[in-house]
């Protein structure tokens, strides 16, 4: 039968770090803040370790024992618990920070890896499915998703990305969301539209620096990046249309954003379709009031029918006259 946790005061300097710890940084303006707070009131909460050879291995409260021993403070309360298992090493700290504090998505995709295979190695080589991945690890199954995006950014992307997850979140520019919802964009692209990205790497750069220089104003634009990948299938536009569209998007000899692109060509194909999603509804509604049986429509109603009325024949002549 394994031990209970037992809460004790211990010294810093008999603790060490979790060599499993999947955090990668340590941002100064956080820890000052956090020190400042230590200092005051002291570690309010205990962190979490457990023993190997007299020496105290952490699983939660690295920060805390940092500031701790930069404050000499001469003990630092611990809830001292059985060793766990290399998975539930990691699996202890996932979940804490499932509960409590959200992890860099980097940080947790480097160690997803680590997860599947120590899951593997406890079930005869199995690894576990994207359920079974987001029942143990505290993680949904989008942020699980999301984190496979960044594993599959190449070297030179995952270090600009690491660079700028070493600023203070203040300075940061180019986000995890970023380059997840880029990436995602470009494989839409690439699946749906063959022959629109002839370089990955040189549509990354582009849209970097387009991102950089405000051309494309928001990472929401990559959507409609998205969308105009997807416009074949969904709304009708001819394919050409759309890979010259997106050839222009990603191109680094020149300052056309996503949002001018989608304003000008592709919106208003999504918003006939929506128009038409509706008028349907709205026809269905109509036939029923004209039915017999049905009450008459109110006055409200009618009044909006009689403009909605006219309206509709004035499109209609619009319409009649561009055909002519």
């Amino acid at each position: 039968m394994s031990k209970a946790p037992q809460l004790r005061n211990i010294s810093p300097d008999q603790i060490v770090r979790n060599s499993d710890n999947p955090r990668l940084f340590f941002r100064p303006e956080e820890m000052s803040t956090l020190m400042a707070s230590i200092k005051r009131h002291g570690v309010q909460v205990p962190i979490t370790v457990y023993e190997e050879g007299g020496t105290y291995i952490l699983i939660d409260g690295e920060r805390r024992w940092r500031c701790a021993g930069k404050l000499n403070f001469k003990t630092v309360p611990a809830i001292v618990q059985p060793k766990p298992s290399p998975l539930d090493n990691l699996l202890l700290m996932f979940n804490i920070h499932a509960l409590r504090e959200q992890w860099d998505y980097l940080t947790i995709a480097n160690k997803l890896p680590l997860v599947i295979q120590r899951f593997a190695a406890q079930n005869e080589g199995r690894e576990p499915n994207e359920i079974e991945l987001s029942e143990i690890t505290g993680l949904s199954r989008g942020q699980i998703r999301r984190c496979h995006f960044l594993l599959g950014l190449p070297d030179k992307y995952m270090e600009m990305l690491l660079g700028e997850l070493a600023l203070p979140k203040s300075r940061q520019q180019l986000s995890e969301d970023f380059f997840i919802e880029m990436e995602k964009a470009l494989r839409t692209v690439s699946n749906r539209i063959p022959g629109a990205v002839s370089n990955s790497d040189i549509a990354r750069d582009a849209l970097i620096k387009k991102f950089r220089e405000n051309t494309i104003g928001n990472i929401t634009d990559f959507r409609k990046l998205s969308k105009i990948a997807t416009s074949v299938v969904n709304v009708g536009v001819q394919q050409q249309q759309a890979k010259k569209a997106i050839r222009e998007i990603l191109s680094p000899s020149n300052k056309v954003g996503i949002q001018a692109v989608f304003s000008a060509h592709f919106e208003i194909h999504y918003d006939e379709r929506k128009l038409t999603l509706n008028l349907r509804s709205i026809a269905d509604f109509l036939e029923s009031i004209a039915s017999n049986g049905h009450a008459p429509p109110g006055e409200p109603l009618v009044g909006l029918l009689r403009k909605v009325h006219v309206l509709i024949g004035r499109v209609l002549k619009k319409a009649d006259e561009h055909r002519h």
